[in-house]
């Protein structure tokens, strides 16, 4: 309660696991595929994930057979988010104008596609379609020409048909079964089975994450610095105690090394929402998952609600909920957050699901300088520029004039060139 300001750093502190020299192994699971490509991902899909798949790649049939799998019901729910994923990441897409920065000089930007992308959508305990969703949806809507997939079979070496028909639905065929770390080596430098890519994007495991990290000293791109699941709610005395629990339930049952923060200045809403996350945890079939990671979590009183908005922002919240009588007040002092959730019912499940923006967000304290996956995660800017003759009469003496402050005498040639050549006529 009421925490001094001095300490607030440690409270910020994200749960960590042992790493039983996490780097060592995951940097030995790379080598090994970059010399034995399909070999060995076949070798650790067996030697971690007890699985031994005959093929990588799965089969047209497999996908289409994954249609008739699903009800209707949720059949039409994907379908609803699919739809509000495409509507608001279509707003992204957004064409630049053309500069005349001086007179006869024209500047401008143009967004183009990387050509080819890697998703990595996890599947283990829980497989993610709503990832395959938010990171597929961009990718075609920013136009990449080659989209792949890859992600973990189940023990009977099938991908989870959710994630056949979601990738069906969205217009993706390259699909491969493959998980881990080996995954994420395998599109980084490519195999006989699975191609390699220019960024790879989702979320995973501590080895996953490691993975990315280190594909990405060799050149390869990737989304943004991940870690686990995390959700801080900022909320008064006016907030349900209820709705408060059962969001930061929904973050504890992602992860054991999940992390959930109430932050308020109402001492008596902490007993409440205690009592309630004990009420309510006890209902989760990811009970046990949930109460290892609300050991790491923390229901914290501070003086004022204006030391709730300067804590978050130094904590810097993957999920952010405002839940407060005057949350739109409470949001314009926001500056560090991957998403944020306003009022008593914007529950952080609809951003993971239906809302329509994206799920895939900087955790571990990252919200501070990376925003999370949109389109524009999938297009890269090239700049253009055409100076007429004009253009290079007014321009060039001072870009001579500069060159030749930094002795570049090459240069400031290749104006002197043009300049002569146009007296010249």
């Amino acid at each position: 309660m009421l925490p001094e300001k001095e300490s607030w750093k440690e409270l910020c502190r994200r749960p960590e696991i042992a790493r039983n020299d996490l780097e060592n192994v995951v940097r030995g699971i790379i080598n090994s595929v970059k010399s034995e490509t399909d070999n060995a991902v076949y070798f650790f899909s067996g030697k971690f994930d007890g699985v031994s798949s005959g093929n990588l790649k799965v089969t047209s049939e497999e996908i289409q057979e994954s249609d008739r799998q699903i009800p209707q019901e949720l059949k039409n729910a994907i379908k609803v988010a699919k739809k509000n994923i495409e509507n608001f990441h279509s707003a992204q897409l957004i064409t630049e104008p053309v500069i005349e920065t001086f007179k006869g000089v024209r500047c401008w930007r143009k967004s183009v596609a990387i050509e080819k992308v890697g998703l990595y959508v996890p599947g283990g305990s829980a497989p993610l379609f709503s990832t395959l969703l938010m990171l597929g949806i961009p990718a075609k809507l920013a136009g990449c020409n080659e989209i792949i997939v890859c992600t973990p079979p189940g023990k009977d070496g099938k991908v989870n048909p959710l994630i056949l028909y979601t990738a069906k639905l969205i217009g993706i065929t390259e699909i491969f079964k493959a998980g881990g770390a080996q995954a994420i080596a395998a599109m980084a430098y490519g195999t006989e089975s699975i191609p390699n890519v220019y960024k790879i994007f989702g979320p995973g495991n501590q080895y996953v994450t490691k993975a990315k990290e280190l594909v990405q000293q060799d050149g390869i791109a990737i989304d943004l610095p991940a870690g686990p699941s995390e959700v801080l709610v900022i909320a008064d005395n006016k907030s349900n105690p209820q709705f408060i629990a059962a969001d930061l339930l929904s973050q504890a049952e992602h992860g054991p090394d999940s992390q959930v923060i109430m932050l308020t200045d109402d001492r008596e809403l902490i007993v409440k929402v205690k009592s309630e996350v004990d009420r309510q945890v006890q209902l989760l079939p990811r009970k046990e998952i949930a109460l290892k990671a609300l050991e790491n979590s923390k229901l914290i009183m501070l003086h004022t609600m204006n030391d709730c908005i300067v804590f978050s922002n130094l904590y810097a919240p993957e999920h952010l909920i405002i839940n407060t009588s005057d949350a739109s007040s409470v949001a314009n002092n926001i500056r560090n957050a991957g998403s944020v959730f306003l009022g008593n019912f914007s529950c952080e499940s609809a951003g993971d699901y239906a809302s329509g923006t994206n799920h895939t967000l900087p955790t571990n304290g990252f919200a501070k300088n990376f925003s999370g996956v949109s389109t524009e995660s999938f297009l890269k800017k090239i700049s253009f520029q055409e100076i007429s003759a004009e253009g290079i009469k007014n321009l060039g003496p001072t870009i001579e004039l500069m060159a030749e402050a930094e002795s570049l005498i090459g240069h400031k040639n290749a104006v002197n060139v043009r300049l002569n050549s146009l007296e010249n006529g």
